[in-house]
């Protein structure tokens, strides 16, 4: 299983791996396949052997000069592949250090921006052509390509609970379903920030031609509505920093927060999918560990978000309501995806357990939940349901302090 999943993650990005040097040490299939190089033709060899002779060296010296400083370094690269043609990454390159803080390797992740690059580009050169055209001023060329970086930092996920023997084999599990919750959470940042992506592009173009013909008013609004983007972006990155932030301690948390943080991590895909949720809230505090109680959520929604679409749902509604129950907080979460089989309802929380391709799930997503809600929470979740519809509840025993 944890070969699979080092696979998934390996499958989604560009990866490699380099010594102080700068021989590489390691690629996978997707470097392959971008580069045209063989991983035999790669191992061994200068990872200049992909440079493009038009990227100046002052570039890979700041590169260098940066890494070697211990720090990560994170840029837009042009390359060049084996068969002669162009291809451009966002690239992050991260050392790693030894137990003695010394630079032991350096880890490269990337994400293919090839079509986005050459569409912006194809945007400039039309624009260049239609000027000729109108007017017979000399040809000018002002083609600049903004350096736009994401952030695909190293997420790990860490798991502390104290366990028997007898219960080691439920630790195996929910540790192999944290990290695929990472390699999920991986193509969320990537989900999110596709579209404010290709928006920036955009705007700053307009903005280029607003300011080419002295619209000031055009281009204050345009230089807002940049602001704006980044800003949504650098919230989205906040998001998936604290979500992933390694802090086990448990407190006091309003369940509205995680509720909140879970809707965000996911408003893209929800938008994407037309899925309609409500919330109905009342403030309550939990003690536990907010980010726990999050994950449970977003693997509820990811389950109802697999399920419309499997179901072919044309009118997607999931609720969430919040509420005290005597002495406990209770959620309900509850969608119109189709409902659950009775045959599957009992099995539900089972590990390995799953009604979805074998491609899409690894039925440890709800095992987890069931753990986190009994172990972290010290509360309990359970399932009905009825006609179209699946409804599961949670229960979180209130501590003294709210009383």
């Amino acid at each position: 299983m944890l070969k699979q999943y080092k696979e998934a993650i390996e499958k989604s990005n560009i990866i490699s791996k380099t010594d102080i040097k700068g021989i590489i040490t390691f690629v996978n299939d997707e470097f392959c396949k971008i580069s045209g190089y063989t991983k035999e033709e790669l191992l061994g060899s200068n990872h200049n052997i992909v440079r493009h002779p038009d990227v100046p060296a002052s570039k890979f010296k700041l590169l260098w000069d940066t890494i070697k400083a211990k720090k990560i370094y994170k840029s837009t690269v042009k390359n060049l592949a084996k068969q002669g043609n162009t291809f451009y990454v966002n690239t992050t390159v991260v050392p790693i250090l030894d137990e003695n803080g010394e630079i032991e390797e350096f880890i490269a992740i990337r994400y293919d921006v090839t079509k986005e690059v050459f569409y912006k580009q194809e945007l400039q050169r039309r624009e260049l052509e239609l000027e000729e055209l109108n007017s017979s001023l000399e040809k000018r060329v002002q083609e600049k390509t903004a350096q736009l970086q994401e952030l695909n930092a190293t997420l790990e996920a860490r798991v502390k609970k104290e366990i028997s023997k007898n219960e080691e084999k439920q630790k195996l599990m929910f540790m192999q379903s944290r990290l695929a919750s990472l390699g999920e959470m991986l193509a969320n940042i990537a989900h999110q920030w596709r579209q404010p992506l290709t928006e920036l592009n955009l705007t700053l173009f307009s903005m280029k031609k607003a300011a080419q013909r002295g619209r000031d008013e055009d281009l204050e609004i345009l230089y807002d509505d940049s602001k704006n983007i980044i800003k949504n972006m650098s919230n989205t990155i906040d998001d998936f920093t604290n979500f992933f932030r390694p802090n086990k301690e448990k407190e006091y948390f309003k369940i509205a927060h995680s509720i909140n943080e879970s809707l965000s991590i996911l408003e893209q895909l929800l938008k994407k999918e037309m899925v309609s949720v409500k919330v109905d809230i009342e403030v309550i505090e939990v003690f536990g560990i907010a980010n726990e109680l999050s994950q449970v959520l977003i693997n509820l929604l990811k389950n109802s978000i697999d399920a419309f679409v499997g179901n072919s749902i044309l009118i997607r509604e999931i609720s969430i309501k919040v509420k005290r129950d005597g002495e406990f907080a209770s959620i309900e979460f509850k969608d119109n995806a189709g409902g659950v089989k009775v045959k599957n309802l009992y099995k539900i929380f089972e590990p390995y357990y799953t009604t979805k391709h074998k491609s899409q799930g690894t039925g440890l997503g709800l095992f987890m939940s069931k753990m986190i809600c009994e172990k972290g929470l010290d509360g309990s979740i359970n399932v009905e349901s009825k006609k179209s519809t699946t409804t599961f509840t949670i229960k979180i025993p209130l501590e003294s302090h709210y009383e």
